[in-house]
């Protein structure tokens, strides 16, 4: 039974991901329609609104549900919590969050309120990248990964993320010229 369970965590996981990183993509390109010319601006905020929309409520939203659903099941069979299912769990409650966040944006953007950049939705769309690295390293490394070893690389990952979204700015604001 527990594979099972297991499986299908797994399987909601990774549609979870697939919606949490394609809604701030969505997002970036619903702030950018902004730009546009009003009829333009018009159609396009029309389209990505409904394009949001199931997304999120369709793909996303029950993803996260049913990932929390096997996710706690698997827990139950398990029988217990070691210290890298406990660390694990601090990342995933923190993913939580993150989508939340993005629940947040949502509602802003489905009531015409762009308060981000598409430059800040650019980086915020990393985040789960980030907890993506922390979680599957910490599932599938457990014990055997140092926990200071662990973080310095999420720290230098997270660096070089950084570093590639600047350069891409640099090299799109050159383009535009």
């Amino acid at each position: 039974m527990y594979n099972y369970v297991k499986a299908l965590h797994i399987i909601f996981i990774v549609t979870w991901f697939s919606g949490m990183f394609y809604i701030p993509r969505l997002f970036i390109y619903n702030t950018e329609a902004g730009d546009k010319p009003e009829i333009e601006k018009e159609i396009l905020r029309r389209h990505f609104s409904v394009m949001i929309k199931r997304l999120w409520f369709g793909i996303t939203w029950p993803s996260a549900i049913l990932t929390l659903i096997f996710g706690t099941w698997m827990g139950f069979l398990y029988g217990s919590i070691p210290e890298w299912l406990a660390i694990k769990l601090c990342f995933v409650v923190g993913l939580y969050i993150y989508h939340f966040t993005l629940q947040k944006i949502y509602a802003e953007q489905i009531k015409g309120i762009f308060r981000y950049t598409s430059q800040q939705l650019r980086i915020w769309n990393e985040v789960a990248t980030i907890f993506l690295i922390a979680i599957v390293m910490m599932a599938v490394v457990k014990q055997a990964m140092s926990l200071v070893w662990g973080i310095l690389g999420l720290v230098l990952f997270i660096i070089l993320l950084m570093s590639a979204i600047r350069i891409y700015k640099i090299v799109r604001s050159k383009k535009s010229e």
